[in-house]
């Protein structure tokens, strides 16, 4: 389940491997659903996440019917443990000065779509958390997944301009955006959890962000319109399929219930956001997940409502993957090809989701 998802749910015991439960789940290990799904970690140089995972049967026939032949090489990057990567924060250090102090213990890689970002691998055979070091610890560079730094990258906040990220918490894309803005103009970061809060803040503490304004829900100035924003990022609670390999236990919260549930919500951010940006302003809507149902349908969705929104393409150095414009019977407004869908094989990393959208302002 993605990180974003803060609903409680329900834990079931294990059964043995292979058994379907009564709840039409069944649990096994890695090697089990390699052998059973005719996967090959190995030959992509994968290796599998060695745990239990419990796969619902409606979750494989769902993704089958989404993926078609792609399927087995989805479950064999979603289930094989993640390359790490990190993005170097400008507001502390240059991206070649850190490359620098690192770079005798560790192997870094560019991530092509973000100039900040690398993908890194320890040089030693000893194992080494690169939260422990030093430059992590004084706000240097920031753990984060490569895909992650899609949303910010996209958006583009510019210095000295009113910028609204909706769900800010924990805060990876919000000390991204406040980078980006050079500590110049205003960032409003926003989240509905006060227990979210605190790693907001520490997190911003140790960036050196001094643009930000953290609020809780901000409810008031934002649903009266109070305020407008120049560029809004709303990075919703999703049901997180693109990040199964950070959390297996995604698999066992998937469920066509908690989608509906989700959607729900997403449209009620969307809206907001949409509500509380300026006339020519730039909104971007952005989930780690696979759901269409919470991706391009509820991005046709909109549309349909706000003949002023236009959805605009996304250039990135990017492998992608074709948005769906059409899913289980339903078309979806043809617009929504614009926007950015990567699976986790395209670019061995999470699965996201992004759309960038334009209010017009009555001139274009």
């Amino acid at each position: 389940m993605s990180r974003h998802h803060r609903q409680k749910n329900e834990m079931r015991r294990d059964v043995p491997i292979g058994t379907p439960s009564n709840t039409g789940i069944e649990t096994t290990d890695i090697e089990a659903v390699e052998q059973e799904e005719n996967l090959s970690f190995a030959t992509n140089g994968l290796t599998p996440i060695p745990q239990q995972v419990t796969i619902k049967p409606a979750f494989v026939e769902h993704y089958k019917r989404l993926l078609g032949p792609r399927y087995d090489e989805f479950m064999q990057y979603s289930l094989s443990y993640i390359t790490k990567s990190i993005r170097v924060n400008t507001l502390k250090v240059t991206v070649e000065e850190l490359r620098k102090r690192m770079e005798q213990d560790w192997i870094l890689t560019p991530v092509p779509w973000c100039k900040e970002g690398f993908f890194l691998k320890y040089r030693h055979y000893k194992r080494f958390d690169i939260g422990n070091l030093p430059e992590h610890q004084l706000g240097m560079f920031y753990v984060q997944d490569a895909a992650s730094m899609i949303p910010p990258v996209v958006l583009d906040p510019q210095p000295g301009e009113m910028v609204l990220d909706l769900c800010a918490a924990p805060g990876s894309k919000t000390t991204q955006l406040a980078m980006y803005m050079q500590n110049r103009g205003v960032l409003m970061a926003n989240d509905v959890s006060g227990d979210r809060l605190k790693p907001l803040g520490l997190n911003l503490q140790r960036a050196g962000i001094m643009n930000t304004l953290v609020t809780l829900r901000g409810n008031g100035p934002l649903n009266q319109g109070a305020l407008l924003f120049d560029r809004v990022l709303v990075d919703a609670p999703c049901s997180g399929t693109g990040t199964i390999r950070r959390s297996l236990k995604t698999l066992q919260m998937w469920s066509p219930g908690l989608i509906h549930r989700l959607v729900a919500e997403q449209r009620k951010l969307i809206e907001l956001g949409y509500f509380v940006l300026k006339p020519g302003g730039t909104l971007v809507y952005s989930t780690c997940t696979q759901e269409p149902a919470e991706n391009e349908a509820l991005i046709s969705w909109f549309l349909a409502r706000h003949p002023d929104a236009e959805v605009l393409p996304i250039s990135l150095d990017i492998k992608r993957s074709d948005a769906i414009v059409a899913f289980d019977g339903e078309t979806f407004n043809p617009e929504v090809a614009k926007c950015l869908r990567i699976y986790p094989q395209d670019n061995n990393t999470e699965g996201f989701f992004v759309a960038k959208i334009r209010k017009k302002d009555g001139n274009a």
